[in-house]
């Protein structure tokens, strides 16, 4: 993530899809500083306007890429415990990132980029955290498609353009996640738990069209209903490693019922956490170094200890209905 401050108030940002050679869960909320505090990034009305760029690719019109675009907003917006809404505001000449207080989604030509597919750059308000605009460019240097089923050799623009609207909306990476680290540096997915999950599935795999738990919980957080907050819990607590806290460790809440899995991060140098969204009941509690994708993908810091080993929580997690439950510690160990 790239942060430059444009003037005493706007600042720009862009965060990147990246894709591995070979078919490749914590969420988290992007923020600014302000004024020696942290602010969280959000759109402050509703319905937040777009538009569509009028040149398409080969094998997608501009049509085709306003529909499939559509597809990916609706998808965010029929989240029951959210109250976020977008309006399609025409097609435009501009293009992404032009900082021109349109919010342009389209396709550029970035061949030098050649690991990503897309990306998402902001215009925030630095003191209120209000994003002021947002743009997304799709890289043509790869090959697309809307094809309902997907298609061969082909990357599925509604799939990633879901993605890249999590960010578009506020949300960082997700971490749920397992990578394989092959030769020569690349990852490949053996299994992903979040439609913000850094690293893109392959061609014709159309499977992050669907959000899971754990992008239901971060945008509903970001956006609550009237209700969400009222009829979920939240657990709270620190990781620790030798007697101090440990800054980015992912911390996994498990629903054995349901089986979602919903996660967030120490975000202190106290090892301080807390993972909002949760169904009332039991939870299992895992803690695990962010090792599936590259920190950058998550945080700007370079302090990230991932010298440690996963742990459980020696207790299931009671999470209660319109709370936070009772405050607890998990201790890891090094590798």
């Amino acid at each position: 993530m790239m942060l430059r401050a444009r003037s005493s108030t706007l600042a720009v940002f862009m965060i990147a899809l990246v894709v591995v050679a070979s078919p490749a869960h914590a969420y988290l909320q992007l923020t600014t500083s302000a004024n020696g505090q942290t602010v969280t990034l959000r759109w402050g009305t509703t319905p937040v306007r777009w538009f569509a760029t009028d040149r398409g690719v080969p094998g997608v019109t501009a049509s085709d890429f306003q529909r499939a675009v559509e597809r990916g907003f609706a998808t965010w917006e029929a989240v029951p415990t959210a109250a976020i809404r977008f309006a399609f505001a025409g097609f435009t000449s501009a293009e992404p990132f032009d900082e021109d207080g349109v919010s342009a989604i389209g396709f550029l030509s970035r061949p030098e980029l050649e690991r990503v597919l897309g990306a998402t750059g902001f215009v925030v308000d630095t003191i209120t955290g209000e994003i002021v605009e947002s743009d997304i460019f799709f890289n043509s240097s790869f090959a697309w498609s809307t094809a309902a089923g997907g298609e061969a050799g082909r990357f599925d623009l509604q799939s990633v353009a879901t993605h890249e609207i999590g960010h578009f909306l506020g949300l960082g990476h997700s971490a749920l996640g397992e990578t394989e680290l092959q030769p020569g540096g690349a990852r490949r997915v053996l299994a992903s738990g979040a439609v913000m999950f850094p690293i893109a599935f392959g061609t014709a795999n159309t499977a992050d069209r669907e959000l899971q738990a754990d992008d239901i919980a971060g945008v509903s957080d970001l956006y609550p209903d009237g209700n969400f907050r009222a009829t979920t819990g939240a657990a709270r607590g620190r990781v620790r490693l030798g007697g101090r806290g440990l800054l980015g460790a992912h911390v996994v809440a498990f629903n054995p019922r349901t089986g979602a899995s919903i996660a967030g991060f120490a975000l202190s140098n106290d090892g301080d956490f807390e993972i909002a969204g949760l169904a009332p009941g039991p939870h299992v509690i895992r803690v695990e170094p962010l090792d599936d994708a590259d920190i950058a993908s998550f945080f700007s810091v370079g302090s990230i200890d991932i010298n440690f080993r996963a742990a459980f929580y020696e207790r299931l997690f009671i999470a209660p209905a319109g709370g936070v439950g009772e405050h607890f510690d998990v201790t890891v160990q090094p590798k």
